[in-house]
């Protein structure tokens, strides 16, 4: 595992690449989970462990999480400094942190990409970020303590809801003015909600009512009403069914979206579980547990805990999307040629490979050397400085003028970084 330090970047936006149904997409499919203790644990779904944690030092409260349509962007309220991490996923380093309102809690990105909404729970609003410029272009004022937060598929309108006693509220938010535009009642202590996936029903997580109120979006009204556990908290959803947090009696709930109605038996978990997120396939459900600090695992085709992984310190958002690799780049050197009886030596190849964004050296890659016309040389692996370097001995047969043409260096790319190659010279000693 390691500590990720503040890094500021240049933002760099990158479209996800299409790749041939025979061969799978280079990239990782990694949960962000917002420890409110202080940093965010970084899941690497393949081993389901966390493979590092990042670290903002303008801001470490992280309360919620969410990530960006194309994967290459992830944001992370911050609830007792009151502001807005921004993660370059592909390498995982912090890129600006965004004053925003008073305990911003909810955190959602519009499907475009061009704006994150952020509820604040104190401030009574909901702030709204422009991911190009990274500043808070308005605040839309809202009732009192607004919390969870989702976009519609059609960006039209952003559903809040409103995490207060007696009767709860979802308000609707017309993006165009940047306005509420509705309030529907909902049950009470209304925390966090889901969309379904053509934006016509919103399922409202109520903390205090012990269930989920399904609400129609067009009608504005409420359809259905659900029991769930003790003190529901989080909900995600995956086809026709729902999993929905218990944060008091240390359960998740499976909701059958069809016929509304809970799933029995409800799959225990660890303590105090607050958020879920599924896998892109809808394999697993992932979910935090408060005061365990662990992710709990669960196999949606059983229904049951396939395992934990041991995160931070209270360990409250998470958020899992596909993340492609980083951009490197690959600069190759120089290297001297020497002649022998039997055929020649070219002494130090080199070439070394470093992250577009930040700068940072890529150790463990493997670098192919060729000659221009594509002859092998050798090969090595980069070192902590992110060089490689080797020597190759040479037939004659490949020519004293091809190797004056210089050599090829080349990386062919992995889950974490793209691939690359370089032109270096080799000059005759």
């Amino acid at each position: 595992m390691r500590l990720r330090p503040l890094v500021t970047a240049a933002a760099v936006t990158a479209a996800l690449v299409v790749t041939p149904a025979s061969a799978a997409p280079a990239g990782r499919v990694l949960g962000y989970v917002a420890n409110n203790g202080g940093g965010v644990s970084v899941i690497d779904t393949a081993t389901n462990a966390v493979s590092e944690t990042i670290a903002d030092s303008g801001a470490n409260s992280p309360y919620m999480a969410a990530v960006a349509f194309d994967g290459t962007r992830g944001y992370v309220t911050n609830s007792n400094d009151n502001k807005l991490t921004v993660i370059d996923t592909p390498t995982n380093t912090v890129d600006a942190s965004i004053p925003v309102g008073d305990h911003p809690a909810g955190v959602a990105v519009a499907p475009g990409g061009g704006f994150v909404y952020v509820t604040n729970y104190f401030g009574n609003s909901v702030s709204v970020v422009d991911t190009a410029t990274r500043t808070v272009t308005a605040t839309i004022a809202v009732t009192e303590r607004p919390d969870g937060v989702s976009v519609a598929p059609d960006g039209k309108s952003v559903y809040v809801t409103h995490d207060r006693a007696g009767a709860g509220l979802l308000s609707v938010i017309d993006t165009t003015a940047n306005a509420v535009v509705a309030t529907v009642p909902t049950g009470s202590n209304s925390t966090a909600l889901a969309l379904s996936p053509d934006g016509s029903r919103a399922y409202v997580v109520n903390r205090t009512s012990n269930n989920i109120s399904v609400v129609d979006t067009a009608s504005r009204t409420v359809a259905a009403t659900i029991g769930v556990g003790d003190f529901p908290h989080g909900i995600a959803l995956n086809g026709s069914r729902a999993y929905v947090t218990n944060s008091v009696s240390n359960s998740v709930s499976v909701v059958d979206l069809t016929t509304n109605t809970e799933i029995l038996p409800r799959i225990p978990v660890g303590e105090r579980p607050i958020s879920v997120s599924l896998l892109p396939d809808g394999s697993a459900a992932y979910v935090t547990n408060f005061d365990s600090d662990t992710v709990s695992i669960i196999s949606t085709a059983s229904n049951t805990v396939t395992g934990s992984i041991p995160v931070g310190d209270k360990p409250v958002g998470i958020a899992i999307h596909f993340v492609p690799p980083a951009a490197a780049k690959l600069v190759a050197g120089s290297a001297q040629l020497q002649l022998r009886l039997v055929g020649f030596t070219v002494r130090s190849l080199d070439a070394t490979l470093t992250e577009t964004h930040t700068g940072a050296p890529v150790a463990g890659a493997k670098i192919v050397f060729q000659t221009v016309k594509g002859s092998p040389l050798c090969t090595a692996t980069t070192n902590s400085s992110g060089k490689a370097t080797c020597d190759a001995n040479v037939s004659l047969l490949v020519g004293l003028n091809t190797l004056l043409q210089g050599f090829t260096a080349s990386f062919a790319g992995d889950n974490e970084h793209t691939g690359g190659s370089a032109h270096g010279s080799i000059n005759l000693l």
